[in-house]
């Protein structure tokens, strides 16, 4: 069987002509092969959006790779990465005491099917540590008070540091981080919430949307920004309920749909299939 050298190539650049030819130009001076490229112009901002998947002859390391891709990426004025395709991103999630987004992470990457790894899970309560021993994953209880809030942010930076984090996944975790906390993970920080906000606020919203009787029930995945719960958005998604459903269906329901929505961003963002425009985002399926 070959070895296999594939990479990812994901960049944005002021929209001109020629973008598309350049780069696929070198690789093509680079024996590469391309095995899937997606493509978006923005006519509001004028700008280009390129993900390239492809591989390379054995030999053709990353660092290669980036130093010829530097000169074209300066003359195009280009915000550019180049990724190895083979590596598995390293995610820690945040978790408080609702555990449906965890357990549906954990499962997807214990069997295959979102390529990562969780490299630790972080909680402010003691609930899922048995569950995250069962997966043999570290487990670091960092309770939360007013008082002990910058410390427990500084133990969480080390950790991400020490664990090579590239995702920290807030998998409805109740804390407010600081604004110096969101901009230290900027861009590498993905939270999940239900999407009846900002209507109903603070604790137990499924059971006011059911009071108001709602008919939609959503959840939404975004960025992580300093203004709360209004970072680019990465996923929504929604399911409709009727009369007949009780607050706890609409919990379970809702649970449902979180899980989801959470899984495909985290997906987009580990596949490198997301850029920023603006405060908006490009995601290539």
């Amino acid at each position: 069987m070959p070895q296999h050298n594939d990479f990812i190539l994901t960049l944005s650049c002021p929209d001109r002509t020629g973008i598309v030819y350049r780069v696929s130009g070198l690789l093509f001076e680079l024996n590469g092969n391309i095995l899937d490229a997606q493509q978006f112009g923005d006519e509001q901002t004028g700008r280009f959006f390129l993900r390239v998947h492809f591989d390379l002859p054995p030999g053709m390391d990353g660092e290669t790779l980036r130093e010829r891709f530097a000169p074209l990426a300066q003359e195009y004025g280009m915000q550019w990465e180049i990724h190895d395709a083979r590596r598995r991103a390293r995610l820690l999630i945040m978790v408080s005491k609702q555990g449906h987004c965890l357990n549906d992470l954990l499962f997807r990457t214990h069997s295959g099917q979102l390529r990562a790894d969780v490299a630790a899970i972080v909680s402010n309560h003691p609930d899922f540590e048995p569950l995250a021993r069962s997966y043999g994953i570290a487990f670091h209880h960092l309770p939360v008070t007013p008082e002990n809030k910058a410390q427990q942010e500084q133990r969480l930076l080390e950790l991400v540091q020490a664990e090579r984090i590239d995702l920290v996944v807030l998998a409805r975790y109740m804390q407010i981080l600081s604004e110096n906390l969101c901009r230290q993970l900027q861009g590498r920080a993905i939270n999940i919430h239900h999407s009846f906000l900002p209507s109903f606020k603070g604790a137990r919203p499924y059971h006011q949307a059911h009071t108001r009787g709602v008919k939609i029930i959503g959840a939404t995945a975004h960025y992580v920004t300093p203004d709360l719960d209004e970072g680019p958005i990465i996923e929504q998604d929604i399911e409709r309920v009727d009369h007949t459903f009780e607050a706890q269906d609409l919990v379970q329901v809702g649970s449902d749909v979180e899980s989801l929505v959470l899984a495909r961003a985290v997906r987009s963002h580990v596949e490198h299939r997301i850029l920023l425009n603006g405060n908006r985002t490009v995601v290539f399926r």
